[in-house]
């Protein structure tokens, strides 16, 4: 019955609000690709793309994918710290507060947008609006019930104050 609940829970793309940031976790397909052209809609003022690989400078991603290295420059900001989800989220939780934002769009495939969000929750300190903007895959049965089983674990290390 909850692993029902979870693939219920599951994100979906989020329409055209507008919010203070965007925060973009790396590790799936087509999730930097969503933040940027957000950013390039006028979707935020700012965004994290949390988890970026040391090696990796702006100027690669904005090569890459064929944006302008202006928004790089003054809106875009790479997060080399994080490692996993928790610390996606701690870094993100960090970054929002050193800016003052209010709202921020999470931007992560579906099948990790539960646990994402149920880290960001855990990890902020300040009240902020968070909007899930799931990216949309077909990941195999294993691969969810993996997920489910992180959230899980994750659920009980919350709930016990780890």
């Amino acid at each position: 019955m909850g692993f029902v609940v979870f693939m219920l829970s599951l994100g979906k793309p989020a329409g055209s609000e507008r919010t203070d940031a965007i925060v973009v976790l790396t590790g799936g397909a087509g999730r930097v690709a969503r933040g940027l052209s957000l950013m390039e809609a006028g979707a935020a003022k700012r965004m994290l793309v949390s988890g970026a690989d040391s090696s990796v400078r702006p100027n690669e991603l904005a090569h890459e994918y064929r944006v302008s290295r202006r928004l790089f420059a003054c809106c875009i900001d790479l997060g080399y710290e994080a490692v996993d989800t928790r610390s996606n989220a701690e870094e993100t939780a960090a970054w929002l507060a050193d800016r003052n934002f209010k709202s921020v769009r999470l931007v992560t495939t579906e099948w990790h947008m539960p646990r994402a969000r149920m880290e960001l929750a855990h990890a902020l300190t300040t009240d902020v609006e968070v909007l899930g903007d799931a990216i949309p895959s077909d990941p195999p049965f294993g691969m969810l019930v993996r997920e489910y089983n992180k959230y899980l674990v994750r659920s009980v290390a919350l709930w016990m104050g780890y």
